[in-house]
């Protein structure tokens, strides 16, 4: 008998567990994303679609947010306490919709994804309380990854892929998280994709789960 196939993504191995309760009872109601797994397994796809919700208007910054970062933090314990923070420094949603405003376009160019990350590093701007690149970065990847487009397309860089990346991929451990290092980092995987027929989120996927070579 053969199997369903998979919901995750190519490269994708497995979903992320989430607590649902735990979220439910610490999120803001308005900040919940309509249609969000209602069960503990949490695959890309689902916060793809909050994403693409939000770019047809129908979900808001703030719905955005918590999708990610519940697909983000999973079942560790302090994530609903810390994406609560988040939230709560942008309570209306505008300083997430001036960040990600160039990320609702069919193609973001470079200047786009350079300015939304820069907008989330910088506190006059739009930087949010205990929302640091490794995470804003899995908000760029979602908010903006165009699948099948040509060129670079934003991707998570946390600590876990950037120890991995080899040198010539532009991303020095020491550096401050800068905005010049993580378009590199774009450049180098869109580059490695293109070489192996694949996608650039598979770069990403591989080396944080520790299979890339």
């Amino acid at each position: 008998m053969s199997q369903p196939p998979s919901p995750g993504l190519p490269g994708e191995p497995k979903p992320v567990t989430v607590h649902i309760e735990k979220w439910r009872a610490a999120l803001p109601p308005d900040a919940w994303p309509d249609g969000f797994p209602e069960v503990g397994s949490v695959w890309r796809r689902d916060v793809f679609t909050v994403a693409e919700a939000w770019r047809a208007a129908e979900a808001s910054p703030r719905q955005l947010l918590s999708a990610v970062l519940m697909w983000g933090y999973g079942a560790i314990g302090y994530g609903p306490w810390r994406t609560v923070r988040s939230l709560e420094g942008d309570p209306d949603g505008k300083r997430l919709a001036h960040a990600l405003e160039g990320l609702r376009a069919l193609a973001p160019d470079e200047d786009a994804l350079r300015t939304a990350y820069r907008r989330l590093r910088d506190p006059k701007e739009s930087r949010l309380p205990r929302l640091g690149p490794a995470f804003f970065t899995k908000l760029l990847y979602f908010a903006g990854y165009r699948r099948g487009a040509p060129g670079r397309q934003p991707l998570i860089l946390d600590s876990v892929v950037r120890r991995r990346l080899p040198v010539d991929a532009g991303v020095r451990r020491e550096s401050g998280w800068v905005s010049e290092e993580w378009l590199a980092y774009l450049g180098w995987a869109a580059d490695q994709a293109h070489r192996r027929g694949i996608e650039p989120d598979e770069v990403e996927m591989a080396l944080f789960h520790d299979r890339w070579d």
